[in-house]
This record gives C-alpha cells, structure tokens and sequence, in this order.
C-alpha cells in the first residue's frame, strides 16, 4: 500500500503551480482553489514525488497519463461546473480530474474501459473522500443511458468524432467537452446541446490526447 503524505513543501509546490495556471490564462477562482486542494502527487507514483507539481502528463500505466494540470484546468474551465452539476466522465485514468470536479460540487459519473486502472481507483483510499463519485468499468463511447441525462460530459480522450450516443445522453442546454482528431492533431471543442436537439460547436486550442478507444480491456492483453 502506498503511503503518502501532504507535506509543506508539496503545498508550497502546488501554490507555484496554480499560479503558473493563472499566468497561462486558467481565470476561474473556483477552479484553481479547488486544484490548490488536491494533493496531486497522492494520484501518482511514488518514484515521481518530487516532480509531481511540474505542469505536465505522468504515465499512469496501461499506455494512460495523468494529463497536465494545465490541460485538466482548461477542459473544466471550459464546462463550467457548477455545484450540484451531474457530470459524465469519459476516461477515469487516476481519478485525479474526477476529484477536481467533485471539489466543484459535481455529482460525477466516471468510465474507465481499463480494467487495472479500474480495479487500482477501487483501492484507493484517498477517494473514499469523495462519496459523490461514482466509477464504472466499460466503454465510454456507450455512456451511461441507465444515469442519463446529464447537465455536463467530460471526455478525456481524443475522440474521432463527437460520440453520438453521448450526445443523447447529454440533457437539452447540456454542455460537452472533448478533444476531437483532426488531420494534424486535436482540436479542444465545446459542443453545446439547443432546444431543437441541434449542436452548437465551438472550437479552441489544439492539445495532445491518448486516443479514446472504443470496447474495454480485462488487463490481460498482451502489450506490445
């Protein structure tokens, strides 16, 4: 069992770290408070200890990262939670974005279609913090139709499409998040659901992903 520790020193690198955010334009108060709470390197390796607070992606296992902090403040700032929000999650990984929404009040509803990392979230004491958080093992490209609808959706992957069955899932004013592949990278974009059930897309900052894959994985795949 892994024993950590939020230490001083750790708190006075994640102060550093927020306010590199804000430098880098990340302006919701709410949000960066919320990050300023999470002891990120509690979602880590130990071996990475002492360059948890860089603001950058560390291997999680199974192929995933925990995504740069710069990249898990632009994707929330942008779906704009709000207390009591009920949030789809696509792509669970360590768990560290689903704590950052549940610190905004969200009732979050996390996929994650890798079985380990499934299975080491379970273990996991520190998110026995968060009762509000709720974990499925399965393909994110399927949602949740049994939860739906929900206020916001999450994705934290690079889709190669805007899922239609999430969009389904997504209730009338709703909000998605995802980076969408494009020809020479992707593409962040804000897909918001209208009264008529048309979408209204907006489009921003190009990022790098993992892709979003559909099925999910037993953990006993051979890795090549």
């Amino acid at each position: 069992m892994k024993k950590y520790e939020d230490e001083y020193r750790h708190k006075g690198l994640r102060r550093k770290l927020i306010a590199s955010l804000q430098k880098k334009g990340i302006s919701d108060q709410r949000l960066l408070e919320a990050m300023n709470r999470i002891p990120r390197h509690f979602f880590m390796d130990l071996a990475f200890d002492q360059i948890a607070y860089e603001d950058r992606a560390f291997p999680i296992g199974e192929g995933q990262t925990i995504s740069q902090p710069y990249t898990v403040a632009y994707q929330t700032q942008l779906l704009d939670v709000k207390p009591f929000d009920k949030v789809l999650e696509i792509g669970t990984g360590s768990a560290y974005q689903s704590v950052v929404l549940a610190e905004l009040g969200a009732r979050v509803y996390t996929i994650e279609r890798q079985k380990k990392l499934f299975d080491s979230n379970k273990h996991f004491n520190f998110l026995k913090k968060y009762p509000g958080i709720k974990f499925f093992y399965g393909d994110g490209f399927e949602g949740l139709p049994t939860f739906a609808p929900f206020d916001k959706v999450l994705i934290t992957a690079a889709a190669p499409l805007i899922p239609p069955k999430l969009v389904e899932q997504l209730k009338t004013g709703g909000v998605m998040v995802l980076p969408v592949d494009e020809n020479h990278g992707q593409r962040m974009m804000r897909i918001t659901k209208l009264e008529d059930g048309s979408l209204k897309e907006e489009r921003f900052d190009a990022f790098s992903f993992v892709p979003m894959l559909e099925g999910k994985t037993n953990g006993n795949e051979n890795h090549t």
